[in-house]
């Protein structure tokens, strides 16, 4: 008799706006730790000075909170500060 094993990841979506920036994010547990935004790096986020508010959230919960989760970020609309607001 065989048996099939079937492991399911846990998946959150959430999504966020300002303005008419619209950001949605699915997060992936467990993950290897990448943060995309829009399908780039977390690390390549211009301009330079709104890169620290995305990194907000990860300065606070530090790397051992985000070491084993994926999160994909997807924004579209509005213009560049409304769309790192609405992350």
């Amino acid at each position: 008799r065989k048996i099939k094993f079937i492991i399911m990841k846990n998946i959150v979506q959430v999504f966020g706006r300002k303005k008419t920036s619209i950001a949605v994010a699915v997060v992936k547990g467990p993950g290897n730790g990448f943060i995309r935004i829009n399908g780039t790096s977390i690390d390549l986020i211009e301009p330079e000075i709104l890169k620290y508010k995305v990194f907000e959230p990860l300065l606070l919960m530090g790397e051992a909170g985000f070491g084993d989760i994926d999160i994909r970020i997807r924004v579209k609309g509005g213009g560049d500060v409304s769309q790192i607001y609405a992350i």
